[in-house]
């Protein structure tokens, strides 16, 4: 059973920094991309960044670009988004997702944590 636990959420001013965290449990066997993803209410769940843990490759949504890194600690199974710069319009529920393989579209991961809340106040 392939368990995802966030962490790492709250609530901050614009132009702060929070670092999300991911931590896989069980054994995700061929599941080689993390993402996260961000839902806004009353809007569809959207890609922010992606990382394949076989060659490193990642990948961001254009909106946080030079803002956010994605990055793994192998020896904790555990992927981060430092999120720097923070954005009123960075509000969401933010949630990580394992795959076999890199989409934009939610519905090609398999493995989904609960989400953590995210809020950027002006």
């Amino acid at each position: 059973q392939v368990q995802l636990i966030e962490s790492g959420g709250g609530s901050v001013q614009a132009g702060d920094s929070l670092r999300l965290a991911c931590a896989a449990s069980g054994r995700p066997f061929g599941m080689y991309v993390t993402v996260w993803f961000r839902q806004a209410p009353g809007q569809e769940r959207e890609f922010v960044a992606a990382l394949n843990r076989m060659d490193g490759i990642t990948d961001y949504t254009d909106s946080v670009k030079g803002r956010f890194t994605i990055s793994r600690d192998g020896t904790k199974n555990t992927v981060y988004l430092q999120m720097n710069s923070l954005k009123p319009e960075d509000t969401a529920v933010y949630y990580c997702a394992l795959g076999t393989r890199r989409s934009y579209s939610s519905a090609s991961y398999n493995y989904w944590g609960q989400g953590t809340q995210v809020t950027v106040s002006s």
